[in-house]
């Protein structure tokens, strides 16, 4: 069971992003990117739950973005829009750790900005059309 612990990533830009933990609830950790403000705080989430013979882990992500509003002369963060990403998987209680380690390269991998058809569904917001 690994401990909640920094988690760093990075972006496209190239800017890493440090996301430390904040706290643990119904076995799913909760990271956040803060700039000490909690409003606009980047949060990451991972669970591993076991339901009958099936391991289903869940991770989750959402980026705020914020800009400063002015009101009668005081500044105050405020929340313009959010992204979100979920990533969901399932393994057999019979599966092996090669399994489970390829099927998630494997994800990884399809999010490369060379894989064209998904790249341009998710970053492009392009529908996906038949051959």
């Amino acid at each position: 069971m690994p401990a909640l612990q920094n988690v760093v990533l990075t972006d496209r830009a190239a800017t890493s992003h440090t996301f430390t933990p904040r706290d643990v609830k119904d076995a799913t950790g909760l990271l956040v990117n803060t700039a000490g403000v909690p409003v606009g705080e980047k949060k990451l989430t991972v669970s591993m739950r076991k339901t009958g013979s099936k391991y289903k882990g869940k991770l989750t992500l959402s980026v705020p973005v914020v800009v400063d509003e002015t009101i009668n002369g005081v500044v105050m963060p405020k929340i313009v829009r959010t992204s979100y990403a979920t990533i969901e998987v399932q393994f057999d209680d019979t599966s092996s750790t090669n399994e489970r380690t390829n099927l998630i390269g494997m994800l990884a991998d399809s999010l490369g900005t060379g894989k064209v058809l998904v790249h341009n569904a998710f970053v492009g917001l392009e529908g996906v059309y038949g051959s």
